[in-house]
């Protein structure tokens, strides 16, 4: 009997001990937005921080942008591709190492008159926005270690077509680049249609055009075929997707001009299954391009 009473007393003690153990420490993801004045708005952002950020605040990070496609924000990756999850597993198990992971928001609904795109384009400087405005402001305001080797893009669709050619025409602020379902530039069949040939569909579809990642290398000279080198590529599309073709164009420039760039193609198509599955390649892969070149 004195055993049970005693082990009845023992049990709000450990509950005590429980309640006045310091919670262990998780990452997070959190929702900010900077004011642009290249676009005279606020443009939102999410940012992965990991689990180590708020406990080691001596340690910076390397890290990876990673961008939405047409008609998303800055909440797909979070929300419908669980880039958490997936980043918090990864990170355990060591295949990928603790870095930062920013999504900006450069879309919405297009068909509601929100602008999309990675490129300038008329009433859209978003290139110019990304490039002067918000990744200083990322990299001034987090713990980033801001440089070349340490630094990685990647995105879906539209953000594949964007983070390549991010990556193309700033060679030297990149370690790795991965496109998933990418928007190397227009398909001949399954783009989404404009209304009128000034409306931000068709000025969207120009750019995409204009800034052709395709083209870009079909027409590098040795100079821009050296610096494409210095970047680690990754193409990654389905075998149902609309873009494969594109995708493959793309590949078969590289090869041409001789510059390295693993291709896969995966069963699926253009959705967010084929995207969320895309992650665990995507984070090992900058992971182990992360630190080279330097």
């Amino acid at each position: 009997m004195k055993k049970l009473i005693l082990s009845l007393l023992a049990i709000p003690l450990v509950f005590s001990a429980l309640a006045q153990s310091p919670a262990p420490p998780q990452s997070k993801i959190v929702t900010d937005s900077i004011h642009s004045k290249v676009l005279n708005a606020y443009r939102a952002y999410n940012i992965f921080l990991p689990k180590s950020y708020e406990t080691d605040t001596n340690k910076k990070y390397p890290i990876l942008y990673l961008l939405h496609g047409m008609m998303d924000t800055h909440q797909g990756w979070a929300g419908r591709g669980h880039v958490k999850d997936v980043a918090d597993q990864l990170m355990e198990s060591g295949e990928a190492c603790e870095m930062i992971i920013v999504t900006p928001n450069a879309g919405g609904n297009i068909y509601e008159g929100v602008w999309n795109g990675y490129f300038d384009m008329p009433g859209w400087s978003y290139e110019t926005f990304f490039y002067t405005e918000f990744l200083p402001y990322i990299e001034k305001n987090y713990r980033v270690i801001g440089d070349k080797a340490h630094r990685a893009i990647a995105g879906l669709s539209m953000g594949g077509g964007g983070a390549t050619g991010y990556g193309q025409k700033h060679s030297d602020m990149y370690a790795a680049v991965y496109a998933m379902s990418a928007l190397m530039s227009i398909p001949e069949m399954g783009a989404a249609p404009a209304q009128k040939p000034d409306d931000k569909m068709a000025i969207l579809t120009k750019s995409v055009i204009e800034n052709s990642c395709v083209d870009f290398v079909a027409n590098a000279d040795e100079d821009r075929i050296a610096n494409l080198r210095t970047v680690a590529w990754f193409v990654d599309c389905g075998d149902d997707d609309f873009l494969l073709d594109r995708n493959i164009e793309f590949t078969q420039a590289m090869r041409k001009k001789k510059i390295p760039c693993q291709f896969r193609v995966r069963d699926g198509g253009h959705t967010w299954e084929y995207w969320h599955s895309a992650l665990y390649t995507c984070l090992p892969f900058v992971t182990r391009n992360f630190g080279k070149n330097q």
